[in-house]
């Protein structure tokens, strides 16, 4: 298995009211993509940290092999939600490894 791990910040330019939809619309679009994907053991986005976290955002997921995130990163669906995280969030800070 391996663990997956990315974190995000929102981008400045939003009100509060708008980073929280934009959260809600990355976490339920995130979380959708493990029905979608082959190879995706679990996908939970949390957009509620505490506030003693450093980033707005973390993307917590694993992956049946390293080949399986590999294809993930690059399925049409990943790269659809990728786009609309990308015009969201900054600061983009990503750790894989092996369970």
């Amino acid at each position: 298995m391996i663990k997956h791990i990315v974190q995000w910040n929102h981008r400045e330019n939003f009100s509060e009211a708008e980073k929280k939809v934009n959260a809600d619309k990355i976490k339920n679009e995130l979380e959708s993509l493990k029905d979608k994907i082959d190879g995706v053991a679990s996908i939970n986005v949390i957009i509620n940290p505490l506030a003693t976290s450093d980033r707005d955002i973390i993307l917590d997921s694993e992956f049946e092999t390293e080949e399986a995130l590999q294809q993930y990163q690059i399925h049409p669906e990943h790269v659809r939600v990728s786009s609309f995280v990308k015009e969201c969030v900054q600061d983009r800070v990503c750790v894989d490894y092996q369970l």
